[in-house]
């Protein structure tokens, strides 16, 4: 094309990517879409930028990279942000994104002092090391809140380890239980899931600093100094890796669904439970949402919160799987982490406080949940395994047998606690050609749903005695988790303590 420019040779090409910064100012297409994404986690990224990067100047100050005077200037502005709210720092996109935005506010207080942070360091280590600092804050809270969950419900549980229920599949009727003994089906996977958090904190708490961009620092030669200093249990073993990985942060995602996954099935049935047609259980009204039509209407709007929220953290996995299935080392793998992940954690632990509050606060009406099981026919494989036994058949013939009972006695109005021994001898004489001969007083014990549950005896069974020991263990083990995330977040605090300390002593030294 006439005027047109010629193609580059393969040298100027090549230099146009390797030409340094830009003079001209960022487009504001790139603001807008880039820049301004990054500076809106400023604030969730705040306290640990300050913390990565004061831990920073005292390990260059340490090795004598960095004058003291610097040191002095460096650590004062970063003190000063430290204790500025995150929305009265002036992050400004205009200025790029969040450690750019940063640098200007600092270069504007204290100067060519403020070149120092540079050293052996990439913008993304400072960013990487807050996130850590966030994210391992969270997922002890993380471990708290769940521990909370499975306590309060393992509590709740040996409370109705004697209200009796026909326990459900399908919504349908299946074997006589307690509330109790449904109730600890929950705690279980939240345990599960708190051990699986408590791993995960053992790799989230680990340093990325000292990393460099992808082959380490001639400067920092020692990872595990700024490693102590902010707290971590060590440093990522290797460095490029320290910088790009998100396998870890996968994991706090899919936990973080499974945990809410798990309440999420609770507050379903507790929904259904609740309704006039079951009337299992009633909210406490604090939990509740008042139609603004309807005056008869009180909403279980708790459970829809949890509900809802398993969906969205499902999406929120999803959407991170999608980012980060890229090549390697590439910053969308973790620019949309900042925000996404933190605010995902903190979501989960508001949700999880949530279904603890209606689990402990939540009416059992066990005279409605025994009148459904005393009408129903959910002893029938308890029937049908006494029939095999008394009556010498096999389970097969034994179970068609007690299903002509049992539709023989619904077709007449019955329960199942009104099925006679001449019931079941008409129902074999059609199956198997025979009487049974059963005895009376034998085969009411066997349709009794209290004996059926007392016989529940084996680990994790339905008997009371199963239950409330079993709950008591459940008990234990979230109380060990909960001591585990607390002893953490001392930790963490003590840490950041001392390295402010030194931080105070070494900015007013000069």
């Amino acid at each position: 094309m006439s005027g047109s420019r010629p193609d580059p040779g393969p040298a100027e090409a090549r230099g146009a990517r390797v030409a340094g910064p830009s003079a001209e100012a960022p487009a504001p297409e790139l603001v807008d879409a880039g820049f301004a994404w990054e500076i809106a986690d400023a604030p969730l990224l705040h306290h640990g930028l300050n913390l990565a990067d004061i831990g920073h100047v005292l390990d260059l100050r340490s090795r004598g990279l960095i004058p003291e005077a610097a040191a002095a200037d460096l650590l004062g502005v970063l003190l000063d942000a430290y204790g500025t709210d995150p929305a009265d720092f002036p992050y400004d996109s205009a200025a790029g994104e969040v450690y750019n935005s940063r640098e200007r506010h600092f270069v504007e207080r204290i100067g060519d002092s403020a070149g120092w942070l540079h050293a052996g360091r990439p913008r993304r280590e400072a960013a990487r090391v807050a996130l850590r600092l966030l994210l391992r804050s969270q997922t002890a809270r993380l471990i708290e809140v769940g521990a909370d969950f499975a306590s309060t419900a393992a509590e709740i549980a040996s409370e109705h380890a004697e209200t009796f229920m026909g326990d459900q599949t399908y919504l349908q009727q299946a074997q006589p239980s307690t509330f109790g003994h449904y109730l600890l089906a929950f705690v279980a996977p939240a345990l599960r899931d708190g051990e699986r958090f408590l791993a995960a904190l053992e790799q989230v708490n680990t340093s990325p600093g000292g990393a460099g961009c992808v082959n380490g620092s001639r400067l920092l030669d020692d990872r595990g100094a700024i490693a102590a200093d902010l707290g971590f249990d060590g440093v990522i073993a290797h460095t490029r890796d320290a910088m790009w990985q998100t396998d870890v942060f996968i994991d706090l995602l899919a936990t973080s669904a499974s945990m809410i996954a798990n309440q999420a099935k609770l507050a379903e049935d507790l929904e259904i439970w609740s309704s006039q047609e079951f009337d299992y259980v009633d909210l406490a009204g604090p939990f509740t949402r008042a139609s603004v039509l309807m005056p008869q209407k009180r909403n279980p709007y708790s459970l829809s919160i949890i509900r809802g929220a398993s969906g969205v953290l499902i999406g929120r996995m999803s959407g991170f799987l999608a980012v980060v299935k890229s090549p390697s080392a590439r910053s969308d793998n973790l620019i949309f982490a900042y925000g996404e992940i933190p605010r995902a954690l903190d979501f989960t632990i508001r949700v999880s406080a949530l279904t603890t509050g209606v689990v402990r606060t939540l009416t059992v009406n066990a005279e409605r949940m025994w009148s459904e099981l005393e009408r129903g026919f959910t002893q029938a494989t308890d029937l049908a395994e006494y029939v095999m036994v008394a009556a010498g058949v096999d389970y097969r013939t034994a179970y068609h047998v007690v299903g002509r009972a049992v539709r023989a006695a619904s077709g007449r109005g019955l329960r199942g606690l009104d099925i006679t021994p001449e019931m079941l001898d008409d129902a074999a004489a059609e199956v198997c050609g025979r009487r049974l001969g059963l005895d009376a007083a034998e085969l009411a014990e066997a349709l009794d749903p209290r004996r059926i549950v007392a016989t529940r005896r084996a680990v994790g069974g339905a008997a009371p005695g199963e239950v409330r020991s079993l709950a008591e263990e459940f008990s234990d083990h979230a109380a060990r988790l909960r001591a585990a995330a607390v002893e953490a977040l001392k930790g963490y605090a003590e840490a950041e303590e001392r390295l402010l300390a030194r931080a105070r002593e070494l900015a007013g030294a000069s």
